[in-house]
Formats: C-alpha cells, sequence, structure tokens
C-alpha cells in the first residue's frame, strides 16, 4: 500500500503518515483494502478533521476516519457479491484537497460572513479556517473580507434582495510550468469570481466592483509581496431564485485563461465550466481509467463536459477516434482551448458535440469499441441506461437486417441529429472515419452519486448483457460518507447451444 507524508502549510496542517496515494501524476497502484480492526482507531485520530467550524458548517459530515469513509466497506461488500474480489480505494489528499469552491456571503461590509449555509437553513456559517480548501483559498477569502471592508461593499440580502456581493467562487490552479511539480500544489494561485448584484458592469453599484476586483489584484497580483491571485471575474445575477451564476460574465483582471494539467493533458477550465472540485483525486482516476481503454480504440464519452476524460484516452490511449456528448453548451470554449494544446502528432478524430446524450442515445455510441459515461449524481438516464441492456438485441437486429443502410441515412435526417453536427466540433489529425455498425464491447461507469451507481449497475447486470468486471473507489471529498467509484463492465458472453447430432441410436433387437 502506498503511504506518503501529506504537505505541510505551517502549524494548522501537521505532517502527518496516512493511508494517501503520492501526488504525482504517474499511474498509482492500489492494494485491496486492508481488513478493519481495533488497531485503525490510531490511524482513525491521526486522520480526524481538527476542523473548528466542524457540525456549524454543512460541508463535512465525518469527523474522523477521513482516509476510510464508512461508505467504503459497503462499497466493498457490494462489489465482492458481484464478483469483484479486488475492490481497491484510494484515499487520496485528506486536507487541503478542496481547489474549487462555491461561498455565500452574508453579514455586513464590517463583518461579512463567507462560507456555506447551515444544514437545513439559509443561515451563512463563516468558515475561515476551513481544512478541506486548499490553503490558498482560505487565503483569498481573507483578502476579499478586507476589501468588502475598505470599499464598503454590502454583501447580499436575501430578504430585501440588496446589497452587492450576492456568491464568491475560489478556482485553484496548480498547473505552473515555472516551479518544480512537487511545488507547484501550495504555489496554487486562484481565480476569483464575483457574483454581483447587478444586470451588469455598468449598473449603479459598479464602481464598488471595480474597486474591489482593483483591490485583490493590487494586494494579491504577481506585483504584491505574495501573488495569490489568478485572475478576477465577475458575474452578474438579479435572479430571486437559489441559482448561484447569471449568463452573463466579464473578465476583469489577470490572466484569461485557466489551465490545470490531469491525466497527462493540460485543459482549459472557463469560470463558467464545470470543474472537479478535488484535482489530485481526479487526476488519480484518469490515471486508472487509462488501463482499461485499448490502444487505438473508438471511444464515445457521454456527460462529456469540456471532454476532459475523453482528451486525455484520446493522448494517452492512442485513440483512433473520440467523441464527446455534452448538454451544456459552456463547455464548448474549453474544449476549443483545450484540443489547442494536445501533441500535434496526434492522430486521432475528435469530435465534440451539443447534443443530450439521452435522446437517441443508439446513435452515439454507436461505432465505439468503449463508452465512458460520467453521470451527475442522479445517475444514468433512463433512456440511455434501457438502451445499454437492450446492446446485445440491438446488435442482433443491426447484423440481421438487409436494410441497414437505409435506415443509417434515415437515422441522419433526425432533427436532433442535425442539430449536434451543425454544434458539434471537430479535432484531430485523422479524417473523421465512416460510421460502423459495431457496439461497445466496454463500459466505464465513473459515479459521483453511489446510491444511483448501485441502482444502475444491478439493472445492468440483471440485463446479462454486461458483466462488471473491476471496481476502485476514489476519495474524492474526505470529511463526507461519498465515494467516487470507476466501474469497469464488459459484454458477456453468451455461449451458443450446440446443436444435437442428428444420428440416432438404433436400439438392438
Amino acid at each position: 500500500m502506498h503511504s506518503s507524508s501529506l504537505f505541510s502549510f505551517g502549524a494548522r496542517y501537521p505532517i502527518i503518515t496516512c493511508r494517501v496515494s503520492p501526488p504525482s501524476s504517474p499511474p498509482i497502484v492500489s492494494l485491496p483494502l486492508p481488513s478493519s480492526s481495533s488497531s485503525d482507531t490510531n490511524s482513525s485520530l491521526a486522520c480526524s478533521l481538527q476542523c473548528p467550524h466542524f457540525q456549524s458548517c454543512s460541508g463535512c459530515t465525518q469527523e474522523f476516519n477521513l482516509h476510510r469513509p464508512a461508505v467504503v466497506d459497503e462499497a466493498s461488500g457490494f462489489f465482492k457479491r458481484y464478483g469483484v474480489e479486488d475492490f481497491t480505494f484510494d484515499s487520496c489528499r485528506l486536507w487541503g484537497w478542496r481547489c474549487r469552491a462555491k461561498l455565500a456571503v452574508r453579514g455586513t461590509s464590517d463583518n461579512a460572513l463567507i462560507g456555506l449555509y447551515q444544514e437545513g437553513t439559509h443561515t451563512v456559517v463563516d468558515i475561515p479556517e476551513c481544512k478541506a480548501h486548499h490553503p490558498n483559498i482560505n487565503a483569498a477569502i481573507e483578502l476579499l473580507r478586507e476589501g468588502i471592508k475598505v470599499f464598503d461593499v454590502m454583501p447580499f440580502d436575501e430578504d430585501q434582495g440588496t446589497g452587492d456581493l450576492r456568491y464568491v467562487q475560489m478556482a485553484v490552479t496548480t498547473h505552473s510550468t515555472n516551479l518544480r511539480a512537487p511545488e507547484r500544489y501550495k504555489n496554487g494561485k486562484v481565480q476569483v469570481s464575483l457574483v454581483w448584484n447587478s444586470r451588469n458592469e455598468k449598473s449603479y453599484n459598479a464602481d464598488k466592483l471595480q474597486a474591489l476586483s482593483s483591490y485583490l489584484w493590487r494586494k494579491g497580483g504577481p506585483n504584491s509581496k505574495f501573488h495569490l491571485i489568478h485572475s478576477v471575474w465577475a458575474n452578474f445575477q438579479t435572479s430571486t431564485n437559489n441559482i448561484i451564476f447569471g449568463n452573463r460574465w466579464r473578465h476583469l483582471l489577470g490572466e484569461r485563461d485557466f489551465w490545470e494539467h490531469v491525466g497527462g493533458i493540460d485543459i482549459s477550465l472557463d469560470p463558467s465550466s464545470f470543474g472537479q472540485a478535488n484535482t489530485r483525486a481526479f487526476d488519480s482516476l484518469l490515471w486508472k481509467l487509462h488501463k482499461y481503454v485499448p490502444r487505438g480504440s473508438s471511444v464515445a464519452d457521454l456527460y462529456a463536459g469540456a471532454g476532459v476524460i475523453g482528451l486525455s484516452l484520446a493522448t494517452s490511449r492512442k485513440c483512433s477516434s473520440v467523441k464527446c456528448i455534452e448538454v451544456n453548451k459552456e463547455a464548448r470554449l474549453s474544449f476549443e482551448k483545450t484540443i489547442q494544446r494536445l501533441p500535434n502528432s496526434l492522430n486521432c478524430s475528435i469530435s465534440w458535440h451539443h447534443a443530450d446524450a439521452s435522446v437517441n442515445p443508439l446513435s452515439w455510441i454507436i461505432g465505439s469499441d468503449v463508452v465512458v459515461v460520467d453521470p451527475p449524481r442522479r445517475g444514468l438516464d433512463a433512456s440511455l441506461r434501457q438502451m445499454l441492456e437492450s446492446v446485445p438485441s440491438i446488435e442482433k437486429r443491426m447484423r440481421s437486417s438487409l436494410q441497414s443502410s437505409s435506415s443509417n441515412a434515415k437515422e441522419e435526417k433526425r432533427p436532433w441529429i442535425l442539430r449536434a453536427r451543425e454544434l458539434s466540433v471537430q479535432a484531430g489529425n485523422k479524417v473523421t472515419p465512416e460510421e460502423t455498425n459495431t457496439l461497445p464491447q466496454r463500459l466505464i461507469y465513473i459515479s459521483c452519486g453511489w446510491e444511483s451507481f448501485k441502482e444502475d449497475c444491478k439493472s445492468l447486470l440483471s440485463s446479462r448483457a454486461w458483466e462488471l468486471e473491476e471496481a476502485h473507489g476514489f476519495n474524492f471529498f474526505p470529511g463526507t460518507d461519498s465515494i467516487e467509484v470507476l466501474a469497469v463492465f464488459k459484454r458477456r458472453v453468451v455461449m451458443k447451444k450446440k446443436k444435437k447430432s442428428g444420428i440416432k441410436k438404433v436400439r438392438a433387437k
């Protein structure tokens, strides 16, 4: 089992040896889980949260055993029942792991509360010493708090709908080629996105927005004593609902492009794009994922976001084609920037489609050897799951059809296919291959919702279309009883029945 000392950012982050993976990017080998015993008490105490905000803050629910949330034992038993004896769990980084945080801003300009809602309420709990946050997020929050006070910026009042600053998003980039790899994480720079209570940058309180952003850049930018701030953005939101972001974004100061390095590639993330909060754990998962995709495969990446998983596979596994399907059109820009940094030698047809993978899902997986799904917490859309369960019968019909070419032509005319093609992005040095009628032999399911995954997994297996081959867990959210799962399914091999011999035995008279 891998063991390494956790990084230290001063007295608040003691160096403790625990069951965690090394912070480097090469492939990680996880060993089967150890059995529980009374000797685990010491590791339970050593791997405790030690956070002053625990219980009042809704972010963390587990104070002890950060390295092994209770759900791990349940997951191990679940997979064992379905034939996976060697389920592994990567503990990952236990403190200072969160590189992306959305926080509410309430209170007064003299006493701004910047944090999360108390469980079941809209009362904001101030969390200046959060142990989950990357330390530079906490430092950026304190700088923001100072600026709010200096310029009399009014935190948002939900009841009245008044105030200037509603929320803030903090995102840390640890991608800095100027530093040695071990130094990059602790020297991460923070992208600050201020959610401003106005329609646009010309509203009545625009002068405060300008003053606050300039203060953050002056005090935390490259010319300050400690370079903390990567960039400052504004998002404009006046809605009365609970949606954090509005549709209008404005880059104010600093670098426009936000880069991170995971899974062997540089990825671009706009502040409006989805990004994994635990960068290092996601990197570990990607390296594990690579080993289950044969070199030269054709891959369909569903629920793809900005295409990070698909592009990582295209590069590391020399895929012949990668097709990314995503319903959020905002992810397109990040995809377009990311592909610009892929190796010029990459011989792969790559495409990104703005489409709903649950609408006619067969059209997206046909011609693929491997399908990767990374759905939201609720799990697979019913139409996609049902189609995956029907793959053997679909394949049988396709083989027996004498009019497959004409049926494919009709498929192209369907309006959602046409719209997706109009909104697609093509890349790569390889000409887009002609679509074959083959269906995937491998399904890789990445899940952030354990309960929904269990239901999807049982349904897929009961269809007898798929067999569970491998399963791994990752500690994406230490301090909670949650688990990120990487499950690998392969097509079930159906043995053909032997025909009975036509020779009849003659009974002796």
